[in-house]
């Protein structure tokens, strides 16, 4: 195989040494957003951007569904009553909700949340909804924007004030199938964001003092971006019954007695996923997209040449576009533009495939093919290209879960104090393992004296050995940390 050059100029910066230039004008040249629609934190998805999110939520929403759980929509405005009634959770978000007081001219006699999430929205209903043991397991989600009133800096996908996500909301009998529940929603994470999407990811139990609010326990997915910075992708959450008393959620067991449900609430974070997608697979030519979420999965461009009969060529362009277009996503691009120009704009936007058709082509039934994760070019014979693009399709989620993986291998590093946290930073590590006391005074003492590094929560797979001290304050350590520098 020959490796392809660029027929253009590389126009893009550097991802690793310069992301955010990188980032902003590949969501805005590749049609993902459009950041300006005038309200701070809010964006317009544009129709690129829009059909990879429809793509993405298509893949996890079917895994919900293998796994039991059933749509539902719920209105986006939350009653002030409803939202208040959990003391931990209105306290946690209180400072972020957007109100809404007036309707008309009139003012309202409550005011109504924007939906910064549902379990305020969705609990009074299951009240109403289960009121028996054999309504259980209840396994329900939803797609949907959510508000919240971002203080800090606003970053296109990253941070935002509107955002997309799915949330799952379920209630079960038992602790232990609730605990269960937590475990199979990793498994969703795993199955979608790793395997079919490349995304390798951090799991860990958030500390007591950052879990979500009204939360016994916080489960989180943190994944790596080339800035050296994680970003929460997704997390899931254990809530006892700390909602369930409070709103009534309540069913008649097997031995007669009343009891409270037990609940698990589910984030997945497709707005932060779709940037991650676009940060981490992404290179100095554009997008590079997984195959099965690509809008565009094979574009087919012919190339003229003089003194040849040029419909020779677009005829066989359109058979192939024919043969192709049963099972994928194909575009056949007949516009005038120059190849060198069509070759650039579908490396921008990450088409996985690209196949060129010109008079070599048609005259010995083949097909040029390019592949863009490797950047390689080969000739393929026309009755193999169904199967050779079967073969490899599967093979480019693999390259760039392999390339996030090593990146993210090669960045960790375990510390023992502070000085080596600087020194190793120096040397271009970002993430760290260290002994740590569970404790939020050192957590905000660590992130205050070290320019942003924080810690990111507990690893539920490594021990802390007997006599092992905190990190900061040199008491007995609890926990094998995860610290790093966050969105």
């Amino acid at each position: 195989m020959e490796t392809e050059k660029s027929k253009v100029e590389e126009k893009l910066p550097d991802k690793t040494k310069h992301m955010s230039e990188w980032y902003d004008r590949v969501l805005l040249e590749a049609g993902i957003i459009d950041i300006r629609y005038g309200v701070k934190g809010f964006i317009v998805y544009m129709p690129y951007g829009m059909m990879i999110m429809k793509n993405i939520i298509k893949l996890y929403e079917e895994e919900l569904e293998a796994t039991g759980h059933k749509p539902v929509l719920f209105p986006v405005v939350i009653p002030e009553e409803n939202l208040k009634k959990e003391a931990e959770h209105i306290t946690g978000f209180e400072s972020e909700v957007f109100w809404i007081t007036h309707a008309g001219k009139n003012k309202l006699e409550e005011r109504l949340a924007l939906r910064p999430t549902s379990e305020t929205a969705m609990y009074p209903i299951y009240s109403l909804w289960l009121t028996s043991y054999k309504d259980l397991p209840f396994k329900a989600y939803q797609t949907v924007a959510v508000y919240r009133y971002e203080t800090k800096a606003t970053r296109p996908l990253l941070r935002g004030r509107e955002f997309l996500w799915i949330e799952a909301h379920d209630v079960f009998r038992t602790k232990e199938e609730a605990i269960r529940q937590t475990l199979e929603d990793k498994e969703i994470f795993y199955k979608v964001t790793y395997e079919k999407l490349g995304i390798p990811f951090i799991h860990v139990k958030r500390e007591e003092f950052d879990k979500f609010p009204g939360a016994e326990d916080t489960y989180a997915f943190d994944t790596l971006l080339p800035d050296g910075k994680v970003l929460q992708i997704g997390t899931t959450h254990y809530l006892g019954q700390k909602f369930s008393r409070v709103f009534d959620v309540k069913f008649h067991d097997i031995d007669g007695s009343y009891k409270y449900g037990e609940q698990t609430c589910y984030g997945i974070g497709l707005s932060r996923i779709l940037a991650s997608i676009l940060l981490i697979h992404g290179d100095s030519y554009g997008l590079i997209l997984p195959f099965e979420i690509a809008p565009i999965q094979i574009v087919i461009i012919p190339i003229y040449k003089k003194d040849y009969d040029n419909e020779k060529i677009n005829r066989y362009a359109r058979e192939i576009e024919e043969i192709l277009g049963e099972k994928y996503r194909v575009k056949l691009d007949l516009s005038e533009k120059t190849p060198g120009e069509k070759f650039y704009e579908y490396d921008l936007l990450g088409v996985p495939y690209r196949i060129e058709i010109g008079k070599k082509e048609v005259e010995n039934n083949v097909v040029t093919i390019f592949r863009r994760d490797i950047r390689e070019r080969k000739t393929v014979q026309l009755s193999q290209l169904t199967q050779y693009i079967e073969i490899t399709k599967k093979e480019i989620v693999e390259v760039l879960r392999r390339r996030a993986e090593e990146r993210l291998k090669n960045s960790y590093k375990g510390i023992e104090n502070l000085d080596d946290l600087k020194k190793h930073s120096e040397e271009g590590y970002s993430l760290f393992e260290a002994d740590f006391c569970d404790s939020e005074e050192c957590a905000d003492e660590l992130k205050s004296i070290t320019g942003g590094f924080e810690v990111r929560g507990i690893f539920l797979d490594k021990k802390v050995e007997e006599g092992s001290k905190c990190i900061m304050c040199g008491g007995p350590a609890k926990s094998r940390v995860l610290i790093a520098k966050a969105y």
